[in-house]
């Protein structure tokens, strides 16, 4: 582990401890890493230099609206092998919000999000990618001893 100094004015100071309790932070410096590691992460994304991710994508829709429904399903079933899991929760007697959790090349998981999102009907959809190493994450489920 390396360790490195920071200063930070009185204000910040107290403001950053105050978002490490509102948090549930045991500490500084494990809200530093958190931040770095969403910066980096982020950074990564803007940069196209995570080749595969893992998201949650959630919109919200009018299920009345002419064989919108179908063409959801329709673009989930083309994308079976980024498809995860998905949530569908009725709002009311109009409106429905699905969550999809998704797996696999980045580009590919935006390309679907935006496909869905376009849709004539779909309203406030909202992407959440996060990146990861697939290959560690495959390797670490195949490598554990079965029971």
């Amino acid at each position: 582990m390396e360790r490195f100094t920071i200063s930070l004015d009185e204000g910040l100071a107290q403001a950053f401890d105050e978002l490490i309790r509102a948090r549930g932070y045991a500490n500084r410096s494990e809200a530093v890493r958190d931040m770095l590691r969403r910066e980096l992460e982020n950074q990564r994304l803007e940069h196209d230099a995570a080749p595969t991710s893992v998201a949650c994508l959630s919109y919200v829709y009018n299920h009345h609206e002419r064989q919108l429904s179908e063409r959801l399903t329709e673009h989930q079933h083309h994308a079976h092998d980024l498809v995860v899991s998905t949530m569908h929760v009725h709002l009311d007697h109009d409106t429905c919000l699905e969550t999809l959790i998704l797996r696999g090349h980045t580009g590919e998981v935006r390309h679907l999000a935006d496909h869905i999102t376009a849709e004539r009907g779909v309203r406030h959809g909202q992407l959440n990618v996060i990146p990861v190493d697939m290959e560690s994450v495959l390797h670490h489920v195949h490598s554990r001893p079965k029971t």
